[in-house]
């Protein structure tokens, strides 16, 4: 990393000289990234890539009138000219009454939380590619499996920094580890793919290369030979790989700035329920070693775990400085920013809590009916809540895996879906949103 981005002093300063250039306030951030990659296909190397990124975000405000500026050259020069650049678009922007930063008496406070996010360990070129070439040969010994799409694998590091005139200084550094592999299974002519991916924070929390191959074997050869159904309402079981993106429309329902702009179909269920009694949907930005986790929002609040939605109901907003202040509250630590541009919001680590049956007690539980695999296209109504997604996966009867079944489509109203789900108890903790498969009866498919 460079030194004169890391130099403790570089933001301090930067903010500074932008208050003596006539901001009334302002932030400045710096990100670091640099990563590896490798790519085989067939046991040969096929591609290596390297990246370095060392950027600065700048955001000033001339009373009510923000602007920002990034850049990637930080010499003196260009430190001078984006401090310039910046006051003078703030004074030509219009007036924003929630624009702000956070006071100074609600930013998080140092020490901040040691989150385990950076593993010191790390791969070379010719260890990725060893690692990759081992998960593309496990998926290639799957019997049904044709040809490789290839084994990839990567490594990564990345450092984020706060620094704003209100008085916070934060930063905090962390690693990625991403292993996967495609295939395609053939079976009398036809073809159907399947792959498998897995990313961890720390090197040794990553799968083994075996299990994740002979996975993206696996889940090719499940789909060949797949057959069309007829349109169908039917008991619905969401994979718990796809279940995430049944649920994560509510997010953006909740999202503050939605609910002061009015457009979210959850604008007036604040305090009832949205989920069924029972099931909760939780948030824990502390996480160690969680994908989605971190010590502050990215406007230096501080954040906490709670449950967004507590045995069914929904109990917050998802807020930044600027939604709470245009909805008369505070700011819930969910801000989230690039290097240019205000923040908008995002959540951290979320997941569902699960429920008592597995996937295979859930489709003895519904008899018969479909399980949801992949899915693509979803299309949602924000102001209504109506979805849709196109799907494929596997048909079930009596409790037992039938046949796959493709080019459906599934439908119905978030609202109503939710209020029937049936958590399964399968929760495992892939990424920053995680849920077990969830079961819902009655769901309208779309097939020839």
């Amino acid at each position: 990393m460079p030194d004169n981005l890391t130099s403790p002093d570089l933001l301090h300063d930067l903010v500074a000289a932008a208050l003596r250039a006539g901001a009334d306030a302002a932030e400045a951030v710096t990100a670091e990234r640099a990563s590896l990659s490798v790519g085989v296909r067939n046991g040969a190397l096929e591609d290596v890539e390297r990246e370095e990124s060392r950027d600065l975000g700048l955001r000033v405000f001339v009373g009510r009138r923000q602007a920002s500026v990034s850049a990637s050259d930080l010499s003196p020069g260009t430190q001078a000219r984006l401090i310039e650049r910046a006051v003078a678009m703030a004074r030509l922007a219009p007036e924003d009454p929630y624009a702000g930063l956070v006071p100074a008496d609600r930013l998080a406070r140092d020490p901040f939380a040691d989150l385990q996010l950076h593993d010191p360990s790390g791969r070379s070129a010719a260890e990725l590619e060893q690692v990759a070439a081992e998960t593309e040969a496990a998926a290639l010994a799957v019997p049904g499996v044709a040809r490789s799409e290839g084994g990839h694998a990567s490594t990564s590091s990345s450092r984020w920094r706060l620094v704003t005139s209100e008085g916070f200084d934060g930063a905090y550094a962390a690693t990625g580890f991403a292993l996967g592999a495609g295939v395609i299974a053939e079976k009398d002519g036809a073809m159907e793919r399947g792959g498998e991916s897995r990313s961890t924070r720390w090197l040794s929390d990553l799968p083994a290369a075996a299990n994740i191959g002979t996975e993206a074997g696996r889940k090719a050869v499940e789909r060949l030979s797949p057959r069309k159904i007829a349109s169908i309402t039917a008991p619905v079981i969401f994979d718990r790989r796809v279940a995430g993106q049944v649920l994560s429309p509510l997010l953006g329902a909740i999202s503050g700035p939605s609910i002061a702009r009015g457009t979210s179909f959850l604008k007036d269920r604040l305090g009832q329920p949205v989920l069924p009694r029972g099931v909760s949907l939780v948030e824990d930005p502390l996480r160690l070693r969680g994908l989605g986790s971190a010590p502050f929002d990215d406007e230096g609040s501080p954040v906490k775990a709670r449950n967004l939605v507590d045995d069914g109901v929904l109990t917050t907003w998802l807020l930044n400085a600027s939604a709470a202040a245009q909805l008369g509250l505070e700011s819930t630590g969910h801000a989230s920013r690039g290097l240019a541009g205000p923040p908008g919001v995002s959540t951290h680590n979320v997941h569902l809590t699960p429920g008592d049956l597995d996937r295979d007690g859930l489709m003895k539980s519904a008899g018969t009916g479909l399980i949801i695999t992949s899915m693509f296209g979803p299309s949602l109504n924000a102001n209504t809540g109506d979805w849709s997604a196109g799907v494929s996966g596997l048909w079930f009867e009596n409790g037992e895996i039938a046949w796959p079944v493709s080019e459906i489509t599934v439908a119905g109203n978030l609202i109503d879906l939710w209020a029937r789900m049936v958590p399964g108890s399968d929760l495992e903790f892939r990424s920053s949103f995680n849920s077990p498969s969830l079961l819902i009866d009655a769901v309208a498919i779309a097939g020839k």
